[in-house]
């Protein structure tokens, strides 16, 4: 796999901590495999800063974010940016019908088929892989693998946008707005700027450009980033506050109002119901 694509079996490495909690937010009983010996090395590597816990909060938001919205608003197709090492397919309870699209490069999609080729595929739901470049074309291959941009979709975009620079980011973003049907979803996560400088992070930053993963971007502002680019911001929760807390976040929560302060940002997204918005303009 390619070094970036390494990334995935880290935070899949802290899922199987997680996991392996008595008091655990959540059950990945596939994480440990798709993290294997890289993953836990990564995982030392990186540790440090709040990084397990944050991705214990992120992976527990997400969850229930996607849960919710194909429970709640009936949406049955389901597309994953940059998938990595995720396992929700086989772990979330999906309502029968929903099309799981992972997107992702095709060495990573083929060393994770590798790794997950035993495991039974449940019933009720379908799991399309989709090797892509997401900084080419990858609409064209979404839609010849059978999802269908007039109706309403899930899209996820966890743990990628700050290895991206700042135009692809909003490239991509406005992207999902511009080939979304009403009804559409869009969850995620992003850092500020201020965390790419942090002075106490510059081991765990150093590392990352080390090893060819460097992250690239942040936003004070994700809800103007955002709408910017097309999108009704539903919320935005740091690690901490209250829904994106679960007991696991061990600093407190500077206010926002505060600048040059390090954070990390979720963040639940619809397609703006204003009359007269421009989704293709938006992109």
């Amino acid at each position: 796999m390619e070094a970036v694509s390494r990334t995935a079996q880290w935070t899949a490495a802290a899922r199987a901590l997680e996991t392996e909690r008595e008091d655990r937010l959540f059950a990945d009983p596939y994480a440990r495999t798709v993290a294997d010996e890289t993953g836990v090395e990564l995982l030392k590597r990186y540790a440090g800063g709040g990084i397990v816990p944050f991705l214990a909060i992120r992976t527990t938001y997400l969850d229930r974010a996607i849960v919710q919205a194909v429970q709640e608003r009936g949406i049955r197709q389901v597309v994953f940016l940059a998938a990595g090492m995720d396992t929700r397919f086989y772990r979330l309870p999906w309502p029968d019908g929903v099309t799981v699209y992972e997107l992702d490069r095709p060495a990573l999609l083929d060393a994770k088929a590798r790794m997950l080729k035993d495991e039974p595929q449940p019933a009720g739901r379908t799991r399309v892989a989709v090797p892509v470049d997401l900084t080419q074309d990858w609409t064209g291959p979404l839609k010849e693998a059978g999802w269908k941009s007039d109706e309403p979709v899930l899209w996820v975009v966890e743990g990628l946008l700050f290895f991206l620079p700042e135009q692809a980011v909003r490239t991509l973003i406005a992207t999902l707005a511009a080939h979304s049907a009403p009804g559409t979803v869009l969850l995620g996560d992003v850092i500020s700027r201020a965390a790419l400088v942090n002075p106490l992070a510059r081991d765990f930053m150093k590392a990352l450009e080390e090893d060819g993963n460097p992250w690239l971007f942040g936003t004070e502002e994700p809800e103007e980033l955002l709408a910017e680019c097309g999108w009704s911001v539903r919320e935005v929760k740091q690690p901490g506050e209250a829904g994106a807390d679960f007991d696991r976040w061990p600093y407190p929560v500077p206010d926002r109002a505060i600048p040059g302060i390090p954070r990390s940002f979720l963040f639940t997204c619809d397609l703006p119901s204003a009359p007269g918005f421009d989704q293709e303009a938006a992109a």
